[in-house]
């Protein structure tokens, strides 16, 4: 896998939220290279959309999900949500969880859409973030 392509989406799906967040959101400054050598990457629909998930103890960790503004709308970003929950299962695990910016208001109705309820707001990591999780 490139990781200069999964950074390019990432960076694509995330740089217009640098202005309203005051600095790059955290995804933009993830060690893409680590993350794919780790098996934590998924890109999809010939670089339109970036999973990255992991397993950690009985849960997946949902940490970044990406889909190309000129992708977006087609449903792609269900479907990557969709592959999560499916190793999730796979795994046996019961849930999972994510947190995404508390500026990212289509990606909070995304997640509300797909069935995942809100834990928590805050401060967390010098951010705004909103929790989720959603039972499998």
């Amino acid at each position: 896998m490139d990781a200069a392509v999964v950074r390019a989406v990432i960076v694509a799906a995330f740089a217009p939220f640098a202005a309203v967040i005051g600095r790059p959101p955290a995804p933009m400054e993830a060690d893409i290279p680590a993350l794919i050598a780790a098996g934590r990457v998924w890109l999809e629909d010939e670089g339109a959309g970036v999973l990255v998930c992991w397993p950690e103890g009985e849960v997946m960790i949902l940490d970044i999900l990406a889909v190309r503004p000129e992708a977006q709308g087609r449903g792609l970003g269900a479907r990557l949500v969709a592959e999560c929950e499916a190793q999730a299962r796979r795994q046996g695990l019961a849930a999972v969880e994510l947190y995404t910016n508390a500026a990212m208001a289509r990606a909070q109705q995304l997640y509300v859409r797909l069935g995942y309820s809100e834990t928590g707001r805050g401060p967390h990591e010098g951010f705004q973030r909103v929790f989720y999780r959603k039972t499998l």
